[in-house]
């Protein structure tokens, strides 16, 4: 499957990265447009999408800029972002397809970049692994590897990091196995299996991904729809 593809370990450093493009030098991983004006991400990254949660994404904007450049980007035909000097580029969430990102300079031409996007059958988006080894018994899914499992239907609780009520899961190891635990690419905890069983999940808008990653020898993934992100306390 195509999520393969993809890292969340690197993504918001990505991401942070390409939010700046003063020059040349400040580059790398990105491909530059036939006119040398304008350049797109070099590969297909996975992000949060402030509704739809863990979505395909790159960066395309003005290369090397120049103080009166402007363009405006487009998704498949459709604009979606202009770009200047002093905001030079944008993300461009992509649709489950092979996507065309092109950058329309003002007054001087078009260069296009081509994305394929396309997911499995049966997968929501590129960015979201297959859970087809998961077994689910009652409301707890088990893990392939049977090393974790995690609760089906979210609760309500009060998240002390953001300080408002959110739909969260529990997850557990299942034995005595060393599992670093990440959120939607980010590292959340370690479980043990003995002094820390288990940890809440709280969960943002949209398509959640949780790992538990055992080393190399095994990767639990879940997917958790977080609706709203938002609930309401019992």
């Amino acid at each position: 499957m195509k999520y393969g593809r993809h890292s969340f370990a690197g993504l918001l450093g990505l991401v942070a990265a390409l939010a700046f493009v003063p020059d040349a030098d400040a580059l790398t991983g990105v491909q530059v447009g036939p006119s040398g004006k304008t350049y797109a991400s070099g590969g297909i990254e996975c992000a949060l999408h402030p509704v739809n949660g863990m979505a395909p994404m790159v960066k395309a904007g003005l290369y090397n800029a120049k103080k009166n450049a402007k363009a405006t980007i487009l998704l498949n035909r459709a604009p979606v972002a202009s770009v200047n000097f002093s905001s030079p580029d944008a993300t461009v969430w992509l649709g489950p397809q092979v996507d065309t990102v092109a950058v329309v300079l003002k007054g001087a031409g078009t260069d296009s970049f081509t994305f394929d996007a396309t997911p499995d059958p049966g997968q929501a988006n590129i960015c979201i692994p297959s859970t087809v080894g998961n077994a689910v018994t009652g409301d707890v899914e088990y893990a392939a590897s049977r090393k974790s499992s995690m609760t089906v239907v979210p609760g309500c609780a009060l998240n002390g990091a953001t300080g408002r009520a959110q739909p969260f899961v529990n997850l557990f190891a299942n034995g005595a196995y060393l599992l670093n635990v990440s959120v939607n690419g980010v590292p959340l905890t370690q479980l043990n299996g003995t002094t820390r069983r288990s940890t809440p999940v709280f969960l943002v808008p949209g398509l959640n991904v949780v790992t538990a990653a055992n080393g190399a020898a095994s990767t639990d993934s879940y997917v958790r729809d977080g609706g709203t992100g938002t609930c309401t306390l019992p």
